[in-house]
């Protein structure tokens, strides 16, 4: 680490002001009966990540005016930073500047400190506190029993490196600017989604003109290939390897703590970016997968079709999306699946060839751009994370800073 830098706690360099590390609300005094239709949001932990995205600004339950009032120690404003304590230990947050509400409060759940600006760059503390050192480690000061906890006294403690605030802002902002561009890759990529959508719709749901197109099933205008038993496939330590795309990938889009699997399986269960995988089992979804390489689970669809674009089958089998979830929440068992029947059963619509040709020509530019962008940003991710140490450690020095 560099000479003109130090290591303090996150007390340290909490804000004057008072009550600046406090946790959130005792659980009586917040839940299911105090919320309401609109109003003030709750931080819960689905707002929270592990993988450095700094805040999700949706999904929120809300409680009243007065209701946020008599909880004001637990608000949390822009520039705040937000731990899980409870659950999913290592998910960490900032508050926007432009947040979509002026205010919100934490659960009960939740951990809230308030910087001092003169002394740390709330960026700069958010990036370390939520690199992947930093995650391991809270979640390895883990108090819980059954449900894993951290508490004030843990979070005060953790330390972190301390450079010249001038040089704090430097990094942050190298840092900064490429989630910038990824969070920004990821709402173009919602627009063009919906779009692509309500286009679908619009063809295939609400058109009335439909008069000579074709009924097929689902499995008829693509190939669902079932995942393989991949533990019969473990791949040896130090030899090459193929990271198992399971549920979990999907939800990340990445490979990070994936199971391996030999590099020698059958072509055809190898997953590459752009696949359309389709999991049929316990949390079902369907992705354009740009994650990088991999092998093919055995809850896992890979979709394809020799005859049909892929936004074709892409968005029929999202369309059969929340009927599938239904008849899977409906087993007896917790994870329920999808079967062979269920795709055979899903109808779809197929237009003349003419015509498909012609949607192809707006559709698949759609689809290509939204995968073009995700494997942007996982090269922006992988970038930002091989910088992000070496930029914690001093060994890269931001060019232009007077320290």
């Amino acid at each position: 680490m560099s000479n003109n830098w130090q290591f303090v706690n996150l007390e340290d360099v909490q804000n004057p002001k008072g009550r600046a590390i406090v946790s959130g609300p005792f659980g009586s005094n917040i839940g299911m009966r105090f919320f309401v239709s609109e109003g003030i949001p709750v931080i819960r932990g689905n707002n929270l990540t592990t993988d450095m995205r700094r805040f999700i600004d949706d999904g929120f339950v809300f409680i009243t005016e007065e209701k946020a009032k008599e909880l004001g120690n637990c608000e949390a404003l822009p520039g705040d930073l937000i731990f899980t304590a409870a659950g999913s230990l290592g998910q960490v947050g900032i508050i926007p500047d432009n947040p979509k509400y002026p205010r919100y409060i934490i659960s009960n759940k939740q951990l809230r400190v308030r910087l001092d600006p003169e002394k740390a760059d709330k960026l700069f503390v958010f990036y370390w506190l939520s690199s992947p050192q930093m995650v391991e480690h809270i979640q390895q000061q883990n108090t819980g029993s059954t449900v894993p906890l951290i508490n004030l006294s843990i979070l005060r403690k953790l330390q972190l490196p301390l450079p010249p605030l001038a040089e704090q802002r430097a990094i942050a902002g190298i840092l900064g600017a490429l989630d910038d561009k990824i969070e920004l890759n990821r709402r173009m990529n919602a627009t063009l989604e919906a779009m692509a959508r309500v286009v679908f719709r619009q063809w295939f749901v609400e058109n009335e003109d439909v008069g000579s197109w074709e009924e097929k099933s689902l499995d008829e205008i693509a190939n669902f290939l079932n995942g393989m038993a991949l533990q019969n496939f473990p791949a040896n330590e130090g030899d090459k390897y193929l990271p198992v795309i399971k549920i979990a990938q999907l939800r990340t889009n990445n490979t990070e703590s994936a199971d391996r699997a030999r590099t020698d399986i059958p072509h055809q269960y190898v997953i590459e970016d752009g696949d359309i995988l389709f999991s049929w089992s316990g949390s079902l979804t369907v992705v354009t997968w740009c994650g990088g390489k991999g092998a093919l689970n055995q809850h896992l669809f890979k979709v394809t079709s020799e005859k049909y674009p892929k936004w074709f089958y892409y968005f029929w089998t999202k369309h059969h999306l929340a009927e599938f979830q239904e008849i899977a929440a409906g087993k007896a068992t917790t994870m329920g699946h999808i079967q062979r029947h269920h795709l055979k059963a899903a109808k779809v619509l197929v237009p003349p060839d003419n015509k498909l040709r012609e949607m192809d020509k707006f559709m698949s530019p759609l689809l290509q751009q939204i995968i073009v962008s995700n494997l942007e940003s996982r090269t922006l991710a992988s970038l930002r994370d091989s910088l992000l140490p070496k930029l914690m450690r001093g060994e890269v020095k931001v060019k232009g800073v007077n320290v």
